[in-house]
C-alpha cells in the first residue's frame, strides 16, 4: 500500500516491547512503510525490534529534549521523516494507539489506510463506543475540545484521538506553513488547511482508536480488580483531571487565531 505510517515512540519502560512484537508483522503488512520518532530515552530493544522490520527510526537529540515536551514538535519531525520514503500519503498515529489498533482492529486498520487516499487531509476520531471506553478525565476535557471545534470549524469531529491521514501535498504544507509545535496540531493542523484553501478534508470514526492505555497497565489493572476499578482510581485522582484540563488549554489556545469569524 503507498501509505507510511508515522508514530512516535516514547515506552522508556519497554511496556509496550510484547505489544511491538505481537503486531510489526501487521503494520509492515499494511502499510508500505513505517517510520519512528522516538524520544533521546526511549526503550532500545523495543527500538531495535523496529529497525529489524525495516522502519526507519530517528532518534530526538538531548538537545531537543531540553527544550521541554512539545508533543506538536515531534508530530512534525514524524511527518517529515515520512515523507522521506516517498509514499504519495501517510497516516500519522501516536505509536501505543496504532499498536493497540493492529493489535485488535487489524482488519479495521487496513480499511482506514486504504482510505486516506479519498482526501488530502482525513481526521481519524472514535466511534461512540470507542470514545466511551475512555476514563473520564479524557472524555469530559475532549468533549469540550470536540465542541469548540465544532463551534470554529462547523466540523462535528472526534479530533484528539491522535490519529491523521495526510497526502504528501497537505504534509509539506503544513510543515512550512503551520508552526504549532504544541499538543494543538490535533485542532490547528486542519484547520490550517482549511482555512489555506485548496485541500479536501474529511472525517472517520474508528473502533480501533479506543482506550490503549490499559494495554501497558495490565499488572495495575489485575491488581485492583478489573479494568473499571483501575479507570475509577483514574477518575478519582483530581491530579490526573488538572493534567487533562491543562491539555485541553493547549488544544482551545491552537484554535483562537482561527476563530475570528466566530
Amino acid at each position: 500500500m503507498d501509505v507510511t505510517l508515522a508514530v512516535i515512540y516514547h515506552d522508556p519502560q519497554g511496556q509496550l516491547y510484547q505489544q511491538i512484537v505481537r503486531t510489526l508483522p501487521t503494520l509492515t503488512h499494511i502499510f508500505g512503510g513505517v517510520t519512528v520518532r522516538a524520544s533521546h530515552i526511549a526503550n532500545e530493544r523495543s527500538l531495535a525490534l523496529f529497525v529489524s522490520a525495516g522502519a526507519v527510526v530517528q532518534v530526538q537529540s538531548p538537545e531537543q529534549a531540553a527544550e521541554g515536551p512539545k508533543l506538536g514538535m515531534a508530530r512534525r519531525a514524524t511527518v517529515a521523516l515520512a515523507l522521506q520514503l516517498n509514499y504519495p500519503f501517510v497516516l500519522y498515529c501516536d505509536c501505543d494507539r496504532a499498536l493497540h489498533w493492529a493489535d485488535w482492529y487489524p482488519e479495521e486498520l487496513a480499511q482506514v489506510a486504504a482510505c486516506v487516499a479519498d482526501y488530502d487531509f482525513t481526521v481519524l476520531g472514535r466511534t461512540s463506543r470507542a470514545f466511551d471506553s475512555h476514563p473520564h478525565i479524557q472524555r469530559d476535557t475532549e468533549a469540550i475540545v470536540n465542541h469548540v471545534f465544532k463551534v470554529v470549524s462547523g466540523h462535528a469531529w472526534d479530533v484528539v484521538a491522535g490519529a491523521r491521514g495526510l497526502s504528501r501535498r497537505a504534509a509539506e504544507a503544513i510543515l512550512t506553513g503551520c508552526a504549532d509545535e504544541e499538543l494543538s496540531t490535533d485542532v490547528s493542523w486542519p484547520l490550517f488547511l482549511e482555512r489555506a484553501g485548496g485541500f479536501s478534508l474529511g472525517y472517520m470514526a474508528a473502533e480501533g482508536l479506543e482506550f490503549e492505555t490499559a494495554d501497558r497497565h495490565s499488572d495495575d489493572v489485575a491488581r485492583v480488580g478489573g479494568q473499571a476499578q483501575w479507570l475509577a482510581q483514574l477518575d478519582a485522582d483530581p491530579r490526573r483531571w488538572a493534567h487533562r484540563v491543562d491539555l485541553a488549554r493547549l488544544e482551545l489556545e491552537g484554535m483562537v487565531p482561527y476563530a475570528e469569524n466566530v
